[in-house]
């Protein structure tokens, strides 16, 4: 992977561990010659991940719409930085621009874009892994409803290990990197479906 869409809050939680997850990942992906594609802010964990990022020499992509950098929120600092017209062309930047995606702690706008990979991957839109921190225990429920849309059918057998969810940075990103694309719904029959 030479570039990996990291989905993260932009808000600063009283918790420290999730801005040190955020300046881990940065400079992890940094050290391993990974590119950060992020939402191109500055503030809370995407301003944390972009700067350690930025720190340890990597290379740093951010795309964010236009009315946020009226908010005067854009991060300037970016290797690259691509202002879009709205949250949709966002999210397809992310797509087009990298190899993966990697969600870490976030609120409403970080679920948004994590389950639009799963989505689009289930679809055939894209056959990147997307892969999940599991940090302090924050993502245990999303992780078990998860299971729960597997168990009940509505997540298909051929899309179950769409996600991949992990407490440990560098076993998840090993485990993306060996990534086995799965069937897509675009490459299925009616009858498979």
């Amino acid at each position: 992977m030479k570039r990996i869409a990291v989905y993260c809050g932009s808000a600063s939680p009283a918790d420290p561990i999730f801005i040190e997850t955020a300046k881990i990942v940065g400079r992890t992906l940094a050290e391993r010659g990974i590119g950060l594609v992020y939402g191109g802010g500055k503030l809370g964990l995407m301003g944390a991940v972009a700067n350690a990022a930025s720190a340890a020499g990597g290379d740093v992509i951010g795309v964010i719409p236009e009315a946020l950098v009226g908010s005067e929120v854009a991060n300037q600092g970016c290797t690259e930085l691509h202002i879009v017209p709205g949250m949709h062309e966002r999210k397809r930047m992310f797509t087009d621009l990298s190899d993966g995606f990697l969600t870490i702690p976030g609120g409403v706008g970080t679920m948004d874009e994590l389950w639009e990979a799963i989505s689009w991957a289930q679809l055939g839109y894209h056959q990147k892994p997307v892969g999940l921190l599991n940090v302090a225990g924050f993502y245990d429920k999303l992780i078990d409803f998860n299971a729960q849309m597997i168990s009940t059918g509505f997540i298909r057998e051929q899309h179950k290990n769409i996600l991949i969810a992990d407490e440990d940075l560098d076993q998840l990103l090993e485990r993306m990197e060996t990534y086995v694309p799965h069937k897509t719904i675009f490459a299925m029959k009616a009858e498979d479906l």
